[in-house]
């Protein structure tokens, strides 16, 4: 008889983790290192929800056997290919009758398996519930260009602990943030992966992330956490103009030029008219430099705005020429004190 688990001891537990779902449901949202093992298709599984509604239950659970009678061996025949020691863990979306059929056949076949109580429907109200937890948080600002990215990692090597949102959204959060990258996953998706990461960092020490707005690229910030961010104290770097282009050019410099175009493109009206055909042609004759700079002066009002709205603590750490792990250094220093002086201090705005 399979055991049912709550969401903490379930997602504690190291098996192989079965999602009985539809592909569908799979894909629009899962818990992280999930294999997707439908008992339905999507066109089955709306089939057996209509039955269920027009029909009832009865012969809806009838519909159902017959269309999994004739992929039972193969199930059977999947899940030992993928866990060869016959431990595994499954859930469907409330813990019910798809967890259990599957559960059912695997047990017959020899296989140990955990079930998570109330399905992938309690594991979502563990997400809400998690990233509801208050946290302390170090806001890494500063321009577009000055290597956020880069800094993060860095701290993370000098000990810090780290909450990377593009890495985990797949994408730069800004017009040209997609270029090179995978596909996006849906919101709910980023809401699974951050929680999962929240859940392993020390509630005694702070989290450094790195200054979003609400959206990265399609990717919505959860609202819990975003709170949270907004009102963390900024650790804002600050480099000069052409480090910050240089480390663009790096990081852009072997991008198709009809994606860059194409990604000026789209903010053409926030640069203004003749400064976006300015970058375009600097783009086309593979001059880019110039036009990184023409880009950075909208992405620097932007960010100066996005400053102003943070009614917190903002100090400024000058990194320019300044080797990654030394910059790293100067950060921590400035984060402790700033977390030292938070407790006794009204916000500040130091530039």
């Amino acid at each position: 008889m399979s055991q049912s688990y709550s969401v903490d001891d379930f997602l504690n537990r190291s098996t192989l983790l079965l999602d009985t779902r539809s592909p569908g449901e799979y894909e629009q949202g899962r818990i992280p290192g999930a294999t997707s093992f439908p008992l339905f298709s999507d066109a089955e599984r709306a089939q057996v929800g209509t039955c269920y509604k027009q029909q009832g239950q009865e012969d809806a659970i009838e519909l159902g056997l017959e269309l999994v009678a004739p992929k039972m061996v193969e199930f059977v025949r999947t899940a030992k290919q993928l866990a060869p020691t016959r431990q595994v863990r499954l859930h469907c979306w409330r813990g019910g009758m798809r967890s259990s059929s599957m559960a059912w056949l695997l047990e017959t076949a020899g296989f140990d398996v955990t079930r998570l109580k109330g399905g992938y429907k309690a594991f979502r109200e563990w997400v809400r519930s998690t990233l509801s937890t208050p946290r302390s948080i170090l806001t890494l600002g500063g321009m577009t260009g000055t290597g956020k990215t880069q800094m993060l990692y860095a701290l993370a090597e000098q000990g810090e602990q780290i909450l990377d949102l593009e890495a985990l959204a797949n994408h730069r959060g800004s017009s040209y943030g997609a270029l090179g990258l995978p596909d996006q996953p849906t919101t709910e998706q980023f809401e699974n992966e951050i929680a999962m990461r929240w859940s392993t960092l020390d509630p005694t020490r702070p989290v450094w992330i790195e200054a979003e707005s609400r959206r990265v690229g399609m990717c919505r910030v959860p609202d819990e956490l975003f709170t949270q961010m907004m009102r963390s104290p900024v650790v804002r770097m600050v480099r000069s103009q052409q480090e910050r282009i240089n480390l663009l050019l790096d990081v852009y410099g072997s991008a198709n030029p009809e994606e860059l175009i194409e990604a000026t493109a789209r903010i053409s009206k926030k640069l203004g008219g003749q400064h976006a055909k300015q970058a375009i042609s600097c783009i086309r004759q593979g001059n880019l430099a110039p036009a990184i700079n023409i880009v950075l002066n909208y992405y620097d009002k932007t960010y100066l705005y996005d400053l102003q709205r943070r009614n917190t603590i903002i100090q400024s750490v000058d990194v320019t020429e300044l080797p990654l792990q030394v910059a790293a250094k100067r950060l921590i220093d400035k984060s402790k004190q700033i977390v030292k002086e938070q407790s006794v201090q009204e916000p500040i705005i130091s530039h």
